[in-house]
């Protein structure tokens, strides 16, 4: 068991008099999921909990009861089955059925690129278990490989409906898009909206990576990303594999089709259709079966292997008349496809035999045309007064920009080179220099948060944040210091931000998380804590200093010394024990031949008290006399200590 295992207090903990907590499987952004024990069914669970600093959050806390909700009313073999909701104090969980494997994300990260009929096998259980869900209203809205499973035994089960929604619901979701960016459709990154489509869409880039080992779409940026979906058209998967059968080819072209009236309906009317290229291929949907996550099974070690692919039947029922004409759809839009780029070559054949007969009107006649000026980078002034000189009208437009200086053009529509007729306007935008975004403050936002919000805005992060030992809790933002595009490095422009500021595109984001508090080591052995300390990373002095204490035995620590300036530590600081000595020691005086009187005001002034027989008290104190004591004059001894006197008359 790793050392998180260890230390994560749920382990062991009895959720809701009910469920035992055995171990930890994975956490995400909203949850972790843990194994545990159901005491009263006497069955394995999968437990999810919600975090704890999303507890108190209202949004998060119904999105999450929404998942159990969304996922109950589904009755299907290729949905994980969800068989209760609750709450342990201030602790929002999920029980759901435990499957143990591996997600499809680990197949493919095992394999890269899925057999054919491996892919076909997982699409068709996973489009059973969608249909389901669409037939019940119900949007996934976030259908990735890592939430496709892959149990032990065979099973293929679609989970994690967290993001899910009625589908007759308004789905829009305002500024915040949700989802994996990789997977989103066209109308989630421009209109925010989804429906069952949308999830045909994440399907059909699901398919594409199955069949090629890669998405479709690559960028540093999420935005990137996302611009992509929004523009360009998902390529055929044989162009990476020549292995792709066009009947796939054309599924994948058909799911991921820009506008969602072009796309199956819904998962059913997909499902048909790969039913019938099924047929087509003779291909039979297959089992995939995985091992026990961390064994290697003995027929599985010969081989090297971790997945095998077993025999076995289809998931969904036999194609009816209907279903054959649904596919015909696909069929159609195919044809017209081919039929467009026909006509294209026919109309382009066409244009070019009338091009000499028409160049007398093009070219000198009343229907001359006047190319375009390319106007970029010059100021709107200029630029005016170029395609002023060609009868041209420029049109101001404003465009935020991280590459061109605020003033200068960026483009023209119709850009540079293009024919048009004299007197037309050309748009010209002119950069406004990069788009400002006004953040609040940041205390109490996860990292990873944070980096978020900063990356959405075009501000750049660095991969690792600045990470320090505080009171805060752990992977929590305690500081954001924004850096100008441009600016020096020593600093001298930068701009705090934990309490909300505003930025530019292109501006650096610097980072400081909570790694959670240095643990008190204050009463332990020095050996411990140098290995409590050495273990977060910090570097521990050697030697360590030492000091005398009343209240600390010695050989323990007394404190921790961290910077001089009290700044917070981070892991690679160095820091000194102060180990106790014990009590001060002071030197016992030497009572002999001293009175009564002299050697009590003696042990007084020294810090130590005298004990003798009190008889001598009767006596005036000129007539006695110290003989001897102990601990003997010399001696060192804590202050308080007794020292014994014998007391003697004297003569």
């Amino acid at each position: 068991m790793s050392t998180s295992q260890q230390t994560d207090p749920l382990i062991g903990r009895l959720v809701d008099g009910r469920y035992r907590v055995r171990a930890r499987i994975a956490r995400g952004g909203m949850a972790t999921v843990y194994v545990a024990t159901d005491l009263r069914l006497e069955r394995r669970v999968a437990l999810k909990v919600m975090h704890s600093h999303l507890s108190d959050d209202t949004v998060f806390q119904s999105r999450f009861i929404q998942e159990a909700r969304a996922a109950a009313r589904l009755a299907d073999p290729h949905v994980v089955n969800v068989f209760d909701q609750g709450q342990d104090g201030d602790m929002a969980y999920l029980v759901m059925e435990y499957l143990p494997g591996i997600t499809l994300r680990e197949l493919l990260r095992e394999q890269r690129r899925l057999t054919i009929p491996q892919a076909v096998s997982i699409l068709d259980a996973v489009l059973s278990g969608l249909a389901a869900a669409h037939k019940a209203g119900i949007v996934h809205r976030d259908v990735k490989p890592e939430n496709v499973l892959l149990a032990e035994d065979g099973r293929i089960k679609i989970g994690d409906f967290g993001l899910a929604r009625a589908t007759t619901a308004n789905t829009a979701s305002g500024a915040q898009l949700l989802g994996t960016i990789a997977y989103l459709a066209p109308e989630l990154v421009t209109r925010g909206t989804a429906d069952a489509r949308s999830d045909i869409y994440a399907i059909g880039i699901m398919l594409y990576e199955m069949l090629t080992g890669e998405q479709p779409y690559k960028g540093e940026q999420p935005m990137q990303i996302a611009f992509q979906h929004a523009t360009d058209s998902v390529p055929r998967p044989s162009v990476k594999n020549p292995g792709v059968p066009e009947p796939l080819d054309e599924l994948v072209l058909w799911a991921t089709e820009k506008s969602p009236d072009e796309r199956p309906v819904d998962a059913r009317e997909m499902l048909q259709r790969l039913h019938d290229i099924e047929r087509e291929l003779g291909i039979s949907p297959v089992v995939t079966r995985t091992g026990p996550i961390g064994i290697v099974r003995d027929d599985i070690a010969a081989t090297g292997e971790l997945t095998a692919v077993l025999p076995g039947t289809p998931t969904g029922p036999i194609a009816t008349m209907a279903e054959v004409d649904n596919a015909g759809r696909l069929r159609r839009a195919t044809q017209r496809r081919r039929s467009r780029g026909a006509w294209l070559i026919v109309l382009a054949l066409v244009l070019a035999a009338l091009a000499g007969g028409l160049g007398w009107w093009f070219g000198s006649g009343p229907g001359s045309m006047v190319a375009v000026a390319d106007v970029t980078g010059m100021s709107f002034d200029e630029a005016s007064a170029r395609l002023q000189q060609d009868s041209l009208v420029a049109v101001q437009q404003g465009e935020y920009s991280l590459e061109v200086a605020t003033g200068q053009v960026i483009r023209s529509d119709p850009g540079g080179g293009t024919r048009v007729d004299k007197g037309a306007e050309v748009n010209v935008y002119v950069s406004l220099g990069p788009q400002e975004a006004t953040f609040p403050s940041f205390s109490g936002m996860p990292d990873a948060d944070a980096r978020a919000a900063l990356q959405a805005q075009s501000v750049s992060v660095p991969d690792e944040s600045a990470k320090f030992f505080t009171d805060a809790a752990p992977d929590v933002v305690i500081g954001v210091v924004i850096r100008p595009a441009g600016a020096p490095e020593d600093g001298s422009q930068d701009v705090a931000c934990m309490d909300g500021c505003t930025v530019h595109q292109g501006d650096t984001a610097r980072l400081q998380v909570s790694l959670g508090p240095i643990p008190n080591v204050a009463g332990e052995s020095e050996g411990k804590a140098r290995s409590t300390l050495e273990g977060l990373g910090l570097v521990v002095a050697d030697p360590s200093q030492t000091e005398s204490s009343d209240s600390v035995k010695a050989d323990r620590v007394i404190r921790l010394i961290g910077k001089e300036d009290g700044s917070p530590l981070a892991p690679g600081d160095t820091v000194t024990l102060v180990v106790s000595t014990g009590p001060a020691l002071f030197e016992v005086p030497d009572f002999e031949d001293m009175t009564l009187a002299e050697a009590r005001q003696a042990a007084a002034d020294a810090g130590f008290t005298i004990d003798y027989d009190d008889r001598w008290d009767a006596f005036p104190d000129p007539f006695t006399k110290v003989e001897s004591q102990k601990p003997d004059a010399g001696d060192m001894q804590p202050k308080g200590t007794v020292i014994s006197l014998r007391i003697a008359a004297a003569l």
